[in-house]
């Protein structure tokens, strides 16, 4: 094969070969398992990656700083557990229980922006240690006990359905689009890859590095804010032990769609595509009662296989 030629192809596997695998995936689970490909089944795939795919793109803007968020299972928890105590009949408009809940997380990301930026503390001891304290301020607040009794206006936000669309992919699809949008077409978008592909030049360029780094953790828990509030509408309760090893999860697929642990490389795009083919693995491995031990194995394994390839592109 000339040079040329192989160019071409690594570029079109890089481009189109999770897309590809994607495929391949769903047709070899619906020839193996024949209710796989079934709209009911389809749409419960999508209702379990909502979660992960809010996540996902959250921690996508972190990641593109050259950053990391361990903190994502327990800000999920906090958050639901705040939201939840503003979402009984008959207290609390709804919207007010969202705004709550967003903000928390926002917070927990702007903490966690603040010291790593201005403390120059490294990113993974920083969440490292919100996973721990966001973890407790839940336990805290909700008494070490789930709050339940929620509006029904508020649990519609994880079960209910428009147009046969269930609720958390509506919302997914929605915060999917605006980060693609901010991303790609906002002046603070490319500042954020800038940042990630080189900080020294994104400063030397003027670009204020500590207020793109902070803005990206800040929307990180923002959005995790979000999926804390549609995990706790879901389940009907704010449980303070909710969303545990969810930062791997969300982690995993954004790696897994091609976004760099070095920064700088990525997309919103690819992590759907991450997150959709977890999902979409998870689910077919159920469907053929895999134990859930032999689940994790796999997943471990497709993880620790797109870095290597990540590191072995960038080399």
């Amino acid at each position: 094969m000339q040079p040329g030629q192989a160019s071409r192809l690594a570029e079109w596997i890089s481009r189109y070969g999770l897309l590809l695998a994607l495929v391949l995936l769903a047709g070899l689970l619906s020839c193996l398992t024949p209710n796989f490909a079934t709209a009911q089944n389809l749409l419960i795939v999508l209702r379990q990656i909502s979660i992960n795919g809010i996540l996902a793109v959250g921690v996508t803007y972190v990641l593109l700083t050259g950053g990391v968020d361990l903190s994502l299972g327990s800000v999920v928890a906090l958050t639901g557990v705040v939201a939840a105590g503003f979402a009984h009949p008959g207290e609390y408009p709804v919207i007010l229980a969202v705004l709550v809940g967003i903000l928390a997380g926002s917070g927990c990301g702007l903490v966690n922006g603040l010291i790593v930026t201005r403390g120059k503390v490294a990113p993974f001891i920083v969440t490292l240690g919100m996973l721990t304290v966001a973890r407790g301020l839940a336990l805290v607040v909700s008494g070490g006990r789930p709050v339940s009794n929620l509006s029904s206006s508020f649990t519609v936000l994880g079960g209910g359905a428009i147009i046969g669309i269930p609720i958390p992919v509506l919302i997914l699809c929605v915060v999917a689009f605006a980060s693609h949008v901010f991303l790609k077409r906002t002046r603070p978008g490319r500042y954020i890859y800038a940042v990630g592909g080189n900080e020294a030049a994104a400063y030397a360029s003027g670009i204020n590095v500590t207020a793109v780094k902070t803005l990206a953790y800040a929307v990180c828990g923002g959005l995790a804010g979000l999926a804390g509030i549609v995990l706790a509408a879901r389940i009907t309760t704010g449980q303070p032990n909710a969303g545990i090893a969810y930062e791997l999860d969300a982690i995993a697929a954004a790696v897994i769609g091609g976004t760099s642990l070095s920064g700088g490389v990525g997309g919103i795009v690819g992590t759907l595509l991450g997150a959709l083919l977890m999902g979409v693995l998870n689910n077919g491995l159920d469907l053929m009662n895999v134990s859930s031990y032999w689940q994790q194995i796999v997943k471990g394994l497709i993880i620790v296989g797109a870095v290597w390839f990540d590191q072995k592109g960038r080399r």
